[in-house]
């Protein structure tokens, strides 16, 4: 959470002083565009919490009788919240139109996910077993058929 609020900050600080790293292609659309893709990564965030139903946390934990959820956006991705969360944070960055910012948002975000995705997959892994190696055989992390 800290390295999220960290992106966030950065992001804004760096869109007010670094106007010499503004996108200036298109700002306008651009901006439609980022809140587009935040909208759109809410959508997916909040499908992907519902499809996950009592076994869904804020926490890396299992729950009592967990299977592995292979149905909705799960049957094409193993983490489609955070590809949503992630879609959210390029929106961001987008919309406030600053490749700077967009790019420490990213980096900061990035680094928080790659963290918080070993550590729940090992421990899934861990408690699910065999169907959830099988799982990770068939699913890409985060963008269907790509990573």
């Amino acid at each position: 959470m800290l390295l999220t609020w960290l992106a966030i900050g950065l992001d804004f600080a760096l869109s007010f002083q670094c106007p010499q790293a503004a996108i200036r292609w298109e700002r306008t659309s651009l901006f439609f565009i980022g809140i587009a893709f935040m909208l759109a990564g809410m959508a997916l965030r909040f499908y992907a919490m519902s499809v996950l139903g009592r076994f869904f946390t804020y926490h890396v934990a299992v729950h009592a009788k967990q299977t592995v959820v292979e149905v909705g956006p799960y049957h094409y991705i193993r983490h489609p919240s955070y590809t949503g969360a992630l879609m959210i944070f390029v929106g961001l960055g987008l919309a406030l139109g600053n490749w700077a910012g967009l790019l420490a948002l990213l980096a900061c975000v990035g680094i928080a996910y790659a963290y918080r995705i070993s550590v729940e997959e090992s421990v899934l892994a861990l408690a699910l077993g065999e169907p959830y190696q099988q799982y990770i055989r068939r699913t890409r992390r985060l963008v269907p058929f790509l990573f």
